[in-house]
C-alpha cells in the first residue's frame, strides 16, 4: 500500500485567514515528503486520550492510501472512500485511522483533517457582517468540501475515480457527513454516504441562537468589543481554555447559516431537499455506554441507584418530574439486573434509545422515499474497550466501538479482536467497499442486507455473521420515543 501523508488541501487558516473560508494552498515546484502526517487541529486533550493535544492552526492536511497500479486492472478508476473523523467536532483528527483493510478491497482511501472547536465552528456577529454571504461559523465543514474538491480535482493521478467518491464518518463525522448531504454547497462532490452514529442532532441553531454563543465566548475571551480584529488576535490557547468553559454543557453542532446549510438536518430529509445519493445509515446498540463510562471515569466512582434520576435529568435536559417518570415507569432500574450495574445500564439504555438509536432509524424512514437506503446497527455485545481502559460495567456495543472492525485496532489503541470479531470485521468492510463501488453493499461473499423500507428491517452487525432483523424500533422503544 502507498501512504501519501500530510499532504496540505488548503492554505494555513491563520492570522486574517482564522474565521475565513478555506483558501487554495500555494503551489510547489519541489517535491514533497509526503512521509509523515501533518498537524492535528488546535484541540484540549481529553480524559480518555480521544483529543490529540495541539495548538496548530495550520492543520489542513490530508492522507492518501492506495494500492499500487497492477497491469491492466482498473487502477485508474478505483472508488474513492474519504473518511471524516468523530470527536464532537472539538477533537480527533484523520492520523488515527489506518485504512489498510479498506485498500486491500481495491478503494483509494481518503483521511482529513478539518478546523475543530470554536476555530471551525464560531458563529459571531462580526464575522458574519464581514462576510459577503451574510453568514459564519461552520468553517470546518467548508474545510470538509475544500478537501473534497481536491479529492475531485486530484484523485485521478492516485488511481481514484472522482465520479465514484463515498462519503463517510463517525459520531461528528456522522453528522458532518449529514451536514454534507443537506448542504448546497457540497452539490456533487460525492455520490454515496455512510453515517455511523451522527444521527444525535437533527435540528441545528439558527444564525441568530449560534451568534448568541459565539458573543458570550467573545466575552468570556476577552474581546468585550465583539471586533473580528480582537477574535483574530486571540492565542490558540486562549481560544482553547475558553472554549472549554463554553462548550462544557453544549454540544457543538454545526449551524442553520444561510449558505452552508439552509434547514435543520431533520427538515432537509424530510422535504427531499437534500443530496440525493445513496446512504447507509446505522448506529450502535450500546451508544450511550460510553459516555456513562466517561462519567465514571472522571468521577472515579459508578452511577448509584440515588444518582440515577438526577443523571437521566442531566442527560436529556428534562425536568426532575419527567426524569422521575423515564427512570421508573420507561427505564425502570429493576427491569437491568444486577443491582450493582443497573444504574448505568439503564441509563446507557435511556441514552442510546433518545439520543442515538431512534433518530438513526427515524433518518433512515425519511431518506427512504428519495434514495436507496440500508439501516444497520453494530450489535458486538463484547467489542473490546480501550487498552488501559476499565469501567465497573459491560461495554457492550458502545459509541465508536465498531471503529475497531473497519481500521486498525492497533493503530487505534485497541487490544485486537478475536477470531469471530475478525469475521465480522472482515464482513462489514466487505459491506462499505461495495458499497461504495455501486451503492448496494451487496455481494456474494456475505449475507444478503435488504434496503430500508416499510418491513423495518435492518443489518445486525453481529460477530461472527450478520444477519438480518427487524425488531429494532420494539428493541429501542422508538414508539415511545416518537411521540415523547
Amino acid at each position: 500500500m502507498y501512504a501519501f501523508l500530510g499532504i496540505p488541501y488548503a492554505a494555513a487558516p491563520v492570522s486574517e485567514s482564522r474565521w475565513r473560508p478555506p483558501r487554495p494552498h500555494a503551489r510547489w515546484h519541489t517535491p514533497l515528503d509526503a512521509r509523515q502526517f501533518g498537524n492535528a487541529c488546535a484541540q484540549s486533550p481529553t480524559l480518555l486520550g480521544g483529543g490529540v493535544p495541539s495548538a496548530a492552526e495550520d492543520c489542513l492536511f490530508l492522507n492518501v492510501f492506495a494500492l499500487p497500479a497492477q497491469g491492466n486492472d482498473d487502477s485508474k478508476s478505483r472508488p474513492v472512500m474519504v473518511f471524516i473523523h468523530g470527536g464532537g467536532l472539538t477533537e480527533g483528527a484523520s492520523n488515527a485511522y489506518d485504512p489498510t483493510k479498506f485498500v486491500q478491497e481495491g478503494v483509494v482511501v481518503v483521511t482529513i483533517n478539518y478546523r475543530l472547536g470554536i476555530l471551525g465552528f464560531l458563529t459571531h456577529p462580526a464575522l458574519t457582517a464581514e462576510s459577503p454571504d451574510g453568514a459564519s461559523g461552520n468553517y470546518g465543514l467548508m474545510d470538509q468540501q475544500f478537501a473534497l474538491r481536491w479529492v475531485q480535482n486530484n484523485i485521478a493521478h492516485f488511481g481514484g475515480d472522482p465520479n465514484n467518491v463515498t462519503i463517510f464518518g463517525e459520531s461528528a463525522g456522522g453528522l458532518s457527513v449529514h451536514s454534507n448531504l443537506v448542504s448546497p454547497t457540497a452539490a456533487g462532490l460525492f455520490q454515496k454516504a455512510i453515517s455511523e452514529s451522527g444521527s444525535y442532532s437533527l435540528t441545528q441553531p439558527t444564525l441568530a441562537a449560534a451568534e448568541s454563543l459565539g458573543t458570550a465566548f467573545a466575552t468570556l475571551a476577552g474581546c468585550g468589543s465583539q471586533t473580528a480584529a480582537c477574535l483574530r488576535a486571540l492565542p490558540v490557547a486562549t481560544v482553547l481554555a475558553v472554549q472549554d468553559v463554553v462548550l462544557a454543557h453544549v454540544n457543538l453542532v454545526p449551524t442553520v447559516d444561510g449558505k452552508v446549510l439552509t434547514l435543520s438536518l431533520g427538515a432537509a430529509f424530510a422535504s427531499g431537499q437534500f443530496n440525493r445519493v445513496p446512504v447507509i445509515e446505522g448506529t450502535n446498540h450500546d451508544e450511550y455506554r460510553a459516555f456513562v463510562a466517561t462519567t465514571e471515569l472522571t468521577a472515579g466512582t459508578p452511577l448509584t441507584a440515588t444518582g440515577y434520576i438526577p443523571a437521566i435529568e442531566t442527560t436529556l435536559g428534562v425536568s426532575p418530574t419527567v426524569a422521575t417518570f423515564l427512570g421508573t415507569d420507561v427505564y425502570p432500574l429493576a427491569a437491568y439486573p444486577p443491582s450493582s450495574t443497573a444504574p448505568s445500564i439503564a441509563l446507557g439504555a435511556l441514552g442510546t434509545d433518545a439520543i442515538f438509536a431512534c433518530n438513526a432509524r427515524l433518518v433512515s424512514g425519511l431518506l427512504v422515499p428519495y434514495v436507496p437506503t440500508y439501516q444497520y446497527e453494530f450489535n458486538d455485545p463484547n467489542a473490546p474497550l480501550p487498552i488501559g481502559v476499565s469501567v465497573s460495567f459491560p461495554g457492550g456495543a458502545y459509541h465508536a466501538s465498531e471503529l475497531q472492525y473497519l481500521f486498525d485496532p492497533a493503530h487505534l489503541g485497541f487490544p485486537g479482536l478475536s477470531t469471530e470479531q475478525a469475521e465480522l470485521s472482515d464482513a462489514m468492510v466487505r459491506y462499505w467497499t461495495r458499497f461504495a463501488r455501486n451503492g448496494d453493499p451487496n455481494s456474494e461473499e456475505g449475507p444478503y442486507w435488504p434496503p430500508y423500507g416499510p418491513s423495518d428491517e435492518f443489518q445486525s452487525l453481529e460477530p461472527p455473521t450478520p444477519m438480518t432483523k427487524a425488531t429494532f424500533a420494539l428493541d429501542h422503544k422508538c414508539a415511545f420515543w416518537g411521540s415523547f
